[in-house]
């Protein structure tokens, strides 16, 4: 058995619908600006060029049902719905018409973003990752098995907070379909069973403040319901 010098921390993990065990987490990535509107909302061209990524860490997870403490170093979290596509099979070089088979099942995420940090990285030519990686900044509504959802491309996604509807959209609208985003990242490098693809996020992100109810969904796979609370 090997030995290490600290304590290896826990594996992060979500919760599989219906199950008690759960998926282990491996790596989260993020697709940036994978519908029109919401580019056109951030200020880019909505073409089709190629899908580019972030990452945020594993143990940034968090469950369905969480309360979640605004982040420190922020004035300005906002709220991403997001379909995740959750990798149970290895790849490299994977064709698009053969990417599906990779996947496990899917949920509902939020990408959580400090937005004043990741402008700041933005007008200085810096990653993202302190507006993206934090603790906490990836909520997850438990999995669903593709053999009970199959592959969702089409379905309303939505958002509200407080009950006030914020984001809208539908799968088909995503300029980068999952087949394809996961042929793009095998390119640079191997999917591996436990990657979770945040798979991008309709118009309408915004502010949350302490206090808020965050209410998401994906028609046929899921929903989330987190609260935001005061600083940790």
């Amino acid at each position: 058995m090997q030995a290490f010098v600290i304590p290896p921390p826990p594996i992060a993990s979500v919760a599989v619908d219906g199950e008690p065990a759960r998926f282990p987490v491996r790596r989260i990535f993020c697709v940036g600006r994978n519908y029109a509107a919401h580019a056109r909302e951030m200020g880019s061209n909505p073409d089709r060029e190629p899908p580019f990524f972030f990452t945020k860490p594993a143990d940034a997870v968090v469950d369905d049902g969480a309360h979640i403490p605004y982040p420190p170093e922020t004035k300005d979290l906002h709220h991403e719905i997001e379909l995740v596509a959750a990798i149970g099979a290895p790849g490299r070089d994977v064709a698009p018409a053969d990417a599906l088979s990779l996947i496990y099942g899917y949920g509902v995420g939020i990408d959580l973003t400090r937005r004043d940090l990741q402008g700041q990285a933005k007008e200085a030519g810096r990653p993202w990752d302190w507006g993206k990686a934090f603790d906490h900044s990836a909520p997850c509504s438990p999995l669903r098995p593709v053999c009970a959802v199959g592959h969702p491309a089409r379905g309303r996604i939505w958002l509200t907070v407080n009950q006030s509807l914020r984001q809208e959209g539908d799968l088909s609208e995503l300029i980068w379909p999952v087949a394809d985003v996961i042929a793009t990242i095998s390119r640079s490098m191997a999917l591996k069973p436990g990657d979770l693809i945040f798979t991008g996020t309709p118009s309408g992100v915004g502010p949350l403040v302490p206090g808020d109810r965050v209410q998401g969904g994906v028609e046929g796979v899921g929903t989330i319901d987190v609260v935001i609370t005061e600083r940790g």
